[in-house]
């Protein structure tokens, strides 16, 4: 008796899936920090829409050619050799955690709103450093109960935290004041363009898990076609979702206020609806973020597991528990997120928040970079074709207008810390000793 194929998802869903992946954090507190510039930043969405498209086509069509990718090994080694390979998984992993800092932040800006309804608890730096390390191990624990655990809590918490999406997308154009989106349109003091270039290092945290698309492609039913238009049409959602939000929280509420606010859906939602709202908002907001950070985790956790057992990373982060968690590895990671909370900690959340994903977007940039090379110059198994090489050029110009918005020091250290990390790891791996002559 044959054994039942398992069910496999449709483009439907499984452009929801890709969507859904990139509308985290990003939606919750990028208004605070896009603020600063002001309702210019549209434009900026506009084009992080189309970068992010660009390698979105990219990573379907290595889909197509790895239909059980799990790691960006899979697609680097064989064009551009283990020493490559090692930096677009490193980085990328890298960049998994070190964005888990930046949902934390995110979550506990607006958990601080619920608290302060009942407890006589401050916003300064101390009470966001210890709630943030507080979240950090709590989902820590959670994921220690193993991946079931975790996909459920994150489940719940999508169900939950769209309130705030569906408040502000069909009834913030009630409130929303052309004249104050007008007074709000670049208050930065730098031109238009300026603007608009130097914002998409930032714009862009709101895509990464653009790949989850290409990631999935194995449970995907007909991929070479479906993949495709899973990654294409939930980078087009999550942009419109994200454009749209913007412009209204910015025609809502002057952009010297939301600039200001660790929890700016909480905000817009009291000038709309009152007081009341406040809370719930803020409630359903970080109950998402939270559930996001959960979930990152989980991938960090996954994704320095399949490093390990690949040669990449040391062998304590491939040890998994009876129930499938990465233990060891994740109180690594936690330890080090905890780390990196204390050094990045600045005087408002929406200063921390800039600093973190900017760190996250020059890392998974390297990992972007190899996808695209990747698919320029093919394999001697497998040449490229003029539609992948078209592709491949796609995605590394993307990459190089988000290397342009990255600032000097922010770039500078992502490629000082790609150089250690490869200095590491060809003095410290294993080789086969020469053979005896």
């Amino acid at each position: 008796m044959s054994a039942i194929a398992p069910r496999k998802i449709g483009p439907v869903l499984a452009t929801f899936v890709v969507a859904n992946n990139m509308i985290g954090s990003g939606f919750f507190l990028l208004p605070s920090t896009l603020a600063r510039s002001g309702g210019v930043t549209a434009l900026s969405w506009l084009l992080c829409t189309l970068l992010a498209m660009l390698l979105g086509g990219a990573f379907a069509r290595l889909a197509r050619h790895h239909p059980d990718l799990q790691s960006p090994d899979d697609y680097v080694r064989p064009s551009l050799g283990r020493d490559v390979s090692f930096l677009a998984t490193t980085m990328y992993w890298l960049s998994s955690w070190i964005g888990n800092n930046a949902i934390a932040v995110a979550a506990f800006g607006y958990l601080v709103v619920v608290l302060q309804a009942w407890l006589p608890v401050g916003d300064g730096p101390g009470v966001r450093l210890g709630g943030q390390i507080a979240l950090i191990w709590l989902m820590f624990a959670l994921n220690l109960l193993g991946p079931r655990p975790i996909a459920r809590f994150q489940s719940m918490c999508v169900v939950l935290g769209l309130l705030p999406v569906a408040a502000i997308l069909t009834a913030g154009w009630a409130h929303f004041d052309a004249a104050v989106y007008r007074d709000a349109w670049n208050v930065s003091g730098r031109s238009d363009l300026s603007v608009v270039m130097g914002s998409l290092a930032p714009i862009f945290w709101a895509f990464i898990g653009l790949e989850t698309g290409a990631m999935v492609a194995g449970v995907v039913d007909d991929p070479d076609r479906n993949v495709p238009r899973a990654t294409l049409g939930g980078i087009a959602i999550a942009g419109v979702v994200y454009l749209v939000s913007s412009v209204l929280m910015m025609g809502i509420v002057p952009v010297a206020e939301l600039a200001e606010s660790g929890a700016p859906f909480a905000l817009v939602a009291g000038r709309m609806f009152g007081p009341w709202a406040v809370l719930l908002i803020a409630a359903a907001a970080a109950l998402k973020a939270t559930g996001t950070l959960g979930g990152w985790m989980l991938v960090t956790g996954e994704s320095g597991a399949r490093a390990a057992q690949r040669g990449f990373l040391p062998a304590l982060f491939g040890r998994l528990r009876h129930n499938g968690s990465a233990g060891i590895g994740l109180f690594v990671v936690a330890l080090s997120m905890t780390a990196l909370a204390v050094v990045t900690l600045s005087p408002t959340v929406a200063d921390q928040f800039e600093i973190l994903i900017e760190m996250v977007v020059i890392l998974v940039v390297m990992a972007y970079v190899a996808a695209g090379l990747s698919l320029l110059l093919g394999t001697p198994q497998r040449p490229s074709t003029q539609r992948e090489r078209m592709l491949g050029m796609g995605a590394l110009v993307a990459c190089g207008l988000l290397v342009y918005s990255t600032p000097g020091k922010t770039l500078v250290g992502g490629l000082v810390i790609a150089l250690l990390a490869l200095a590491a790891y060809r003095g410290f791996t294993r080789r086969p000793p020469p053979a005896a002559r």
